[in-house]
């Protein structure tokens, strides 16, 4: 039999029972759109991610003092000092893009009319690069601030809303803080939100560190920021500050340097997981989707009887009747993993044309393995009833009721 006539044969027997075949190719429609949702949202959850972790700074290592074996009138000496950003620049300024330091310190400013304590960290120009800030209006801290010391401030979105009622009314109003006036020349906030686990919280005030320096009794960068020009170069960097910092100070001070690498690992390894696990339950659908085809044929089969019986009367040879009724298979799953792909497709596109802010990837390797398992599930769960269908007996076939 030639493939053209075992497709319409095929074809012809499909629509004879066209409400059948629709139940039969629905579970591999639904199959199908679920292994490439699947695929597309751990994709696009895993990217979300990694993207998140990554918006806290690229390439990030921080530093900070930990603990030491030195009384309490030599700790001071161990903490991380101006000295050690400068000389981290000077001596690492070939494999890092920036690095700054944190100096945290508290004050108090006027709020509605009452004095309230507030968080003040001063850093420098390289702070909003390290630390990917987003400028919400004004400019950020520049050189020529921190050098001159001026009485300049930037305040997060949350504060600059409180005391001025939105952020671009906050830029050119005069503070007054630590018994000075400093000029509020931009408003800021995180790229992405740490919840008030570094040293930004919900209001704070951002000023030069030459300046801040004068208010606190003892000079301690808190922490120390570096970013990596490189990120297969982060964790070899990560030592190297270390060992820089270590060597600047006393014997048996300790100092935390660590870097966002182990947690972008286990993100990628949840992410891989979570995938896996729902491939896995896609698969079990497509598996399903395959039994409902086999048994479907198989009933096929035993309601055609008395046809595959005529036909090897008149000629038609084992091998034909195999073919048509694997043909029959392998449409019904054909069809309804081409339809399952559409579908599994159009929703993501979909979303794109919703909303410009959300980019949701397709990845067009599900889609072959889509459409790869679809034919699988034809040839492999319609081999049995064509099988079974081909050794049927002309004769008792003839005289089946």
């Amino acid at each position: 039999m030639y493939l053209g006539e075992a497709l319409r044969f095929s074809f012809g027997s499909l629509r004879a029972n066209k409400f059948r075949t629709f139940l039969t190719a629905l579970g591999l429609v639904i199959g199908n759109a679920s292994v490439i949702l699947v695929v597309t949202i751990s994709i696009s959850s895993r990217d979300y991610i990694l993207d998140q972790i990554r918006g806290i700074g690229s390439n990030l290592i921080y530093a900070q003092y930990s603990a030491g074996t030195n009384t309490s009138t030599e700790v001071d000496a161990d903490f991380i000092k101006l000295a050690d950003l400068d000389a981290v620049r000077k001596q690492l300024g070939s494999r890092i893009v920036a690095a700054t330091g944190v100096m945290t310190n508290y004050g108090r400013i006027l709020i509605n009319g009452k004095e309230q304590d507030v968080s003040v960290i001063g850093s420098d120009g390289e702070y909003p690069i390290v630390r990917n800030m987003l400028l919400l209006s004004g400019h950020f801290l520049d050189e020529s601030d921190v050098q001159q010391r001026q009485k300049v401030a930037m305040l997060t979105e949350k504060l600059a809303v409180r005391l001025y009622g939105s952020t671009q009314a906050a830029v050119g109003q005069i503070l007054k803080l630590y018994g000075l006036q400093f000029t509020v020349i931009g408003t800021f906030k995180e790229r992405t939100g740490t919840f008030g686990l570094s040293e930004i919280t919900n209001e704070t005030v951002l000023i030069p560190i030459t300046v801040i320096r004068y208010f606190t009794p003892i000079e301690r960068v808190d922490p120390l920021y570096v970013q990596a020009k490189l990120a297969s170069d982060v964790v070899p960097l990560t030592a190297a500050i270390k060992d820089l910092i270590a060597g600047r100070h006393r014997q048996g001070a300790r100092y935390d340097v660590e870097n966002l690498a182990g947690i972008l690992e286990a993100a990628g390894k949840i992410a891989l997981v979570l995938t896996l696990v729902l491939i896995l339950v896609s698969t079990i659908a497509l598996i399903i989707s395959g039994i409902g085809i086999m048994n479907i044929m198989l009933v096929t089969v035993t309601e055609r009887t008395r046809e595959i019986g005529l036909r090897m009367a008149v000629g038609a040879s084992r091998r034909a009747v195999l073919e048509q009724f694997l043909t029959e298979s392998i449409v019904i799953s054909l069809a309804g993993g081409f339809v399952g792909i559409l579908l599994g497709v159009s929703i993501p596109l979909s979303v794109r044309f919703l909303t410009d802010d959300i980019r949701v990837p397709i990845s067009i390797t599900s889609v072959i393995v889509a459409f790869a398992v679809s034919l699988l599930v034809g040839v492999v769960f319609g081999m049995l009833p064509a099988n079974r269908a081909s050794q049927l007996n002309p004769t008792e076939a003839l005289r089946y009721e």
